[in-house]
């Protein structure tokens, strides 16, 4: 009897693939998105928030706060590419914040001087992370929680527990309240750098060995690529983001205190996983990303100007990275399924 079956080949496969329903499709991608009009729309016209919410100075509040979460959730992609948590962002923010400060008003140092000590210091904190975790094989989770502490204590002790105010450059703050078009300039900063870190991911070689490490680091390693020096690289480039974020969150508050960075790091740990089901779900990408922090951000500011209590907002928080987390494991398990 002959075998009627149709052989496997790419161009069933193809055809396969073409018959996916383009408006699910469509939907899987764009939901997020969709989502985040839907929200914004909602509290626009809420009876508790509608006089004060759909306003542009709310929406510089909103875009100028996401830009700190976006770009340390843009800095978060890096190792998670590659399959490793970076708990110690959010304090490597928080240390580039209070140390270009603490440069100014403690030193006398000038601003260019105090942001390159910053960025530097934010840099080193990525190499030390790096090297725990690539030559020593240390877990990265205790790892960098450790370095968050560490970092923490050492910010108390230098500010004493004081919120350092003065002596910070007027030319710093004034480039964090600058408007462009009714949207913050700090906006347009996290834009380019996402552009710059989307074109590292789809368009480099190195940028795409990341995504092969996180996917198979033994297939990756057998293909030749080194894979210990990329996960290191990972965190380098991890540290410096969040240190850049730091100068910016400061530029925006025009102040600086010592803590963990708990209220950076989670929210945009919120969006990295929340950016990961939209664009391309199942996949940490840059634009998902900035779209998830634009979600928080609208989320929370929604609430709070509702008349939430302050509690709410860490609840959102917390069940939005439950859910997002829940989520794109779920849509990344059926893309490598399929």
């Amino acid at each position: 009897m002959t075998d009627t079956k149709t052989p496997l080949t790419t161009e069933t496969v193809s055809i396969a693939v073409k018959r996916t329903p383009t408006g699910l499709r469509l939907l899987e991608n764009y939901a997020l998105p969709l989502l985040t009009i839907l929200v914004f729309v909602f509290f626009s016209f809420f009876p508790l928030s509608s006089r004060s919410f759909p306003t542009m100075n709310n929406l510089n509040v909103i875009l100028g706060s996401n830009a700190v979460i976006a770009l340390i959730a843009i800095a978060a992609i890096f190792p998670l590419v590659c399959g490793y948590f970076d708990f110690s962002l959010g304090a490597t923010a928080v240390m580039s914040q209070v140390m270009t400060a603490g440069m100014m008003s403690v030193f006398g140092l000038p601003l260019w001087l105090a942001i390159v000590i910053s960025l530097c210091l934010g840099t080193l904190v990525g190499i030390v992370n790096g090297l725990f975790v690539t030559k020593l094989g240390m877990n990265p989770f205790v790892t960098t929680l450790g370095m968050m502490m560490l970092i923490a204590g050492l910010l108390s002790w230098f500010t004493g527990g004081a919120t350092l105010v003065s002596g910070i450059d007027p030319a710093l703050i004034t480039f964090g309240s600058t408007r462009l078009a009714g949207i913050p300039l700090v906006f347009f900063v996290t834009l380019l750098i996402g552009l710059i870190a989307w074109y590292f991911f789809a368009h480099t070689p190195f940028g795409r060995s990341l995504y092969a490490i996180g996917s198979n680091a033994t297939a990756a390693k057998l293909v030749g690529l080194p894979v210990r020096k990329n996960i290191w690289w990972s965190f380098i480039v991890a540290g410096f983001i969040a240190g850049l974020a730091g100068v910016m969150q400061l530029s925006r508050v025009g102040s600086a205190a010592a803590s963990d960075g708990g209220m950076l790091l989670f929210p945009a740990l919120a969006a990295v996983f929340l950016g990961a089901t939209a664009i391309r779900p199942g996949f940490f990408n840059v634009w998902g990303t900035i779209i998830g922090a634009i979600f928080v951000s609208v989320s929370v500011s929604g609430l709070a100007l509702s008349g939430a209590s302050g509690w709410a907002s860490s609840v959102f928080n917390g069940a939005a990275l439950l859910a997002a987390v829940a989520l794109s494991t779920y849509l990344g398990r059926s893309k490598r399924t399929g």
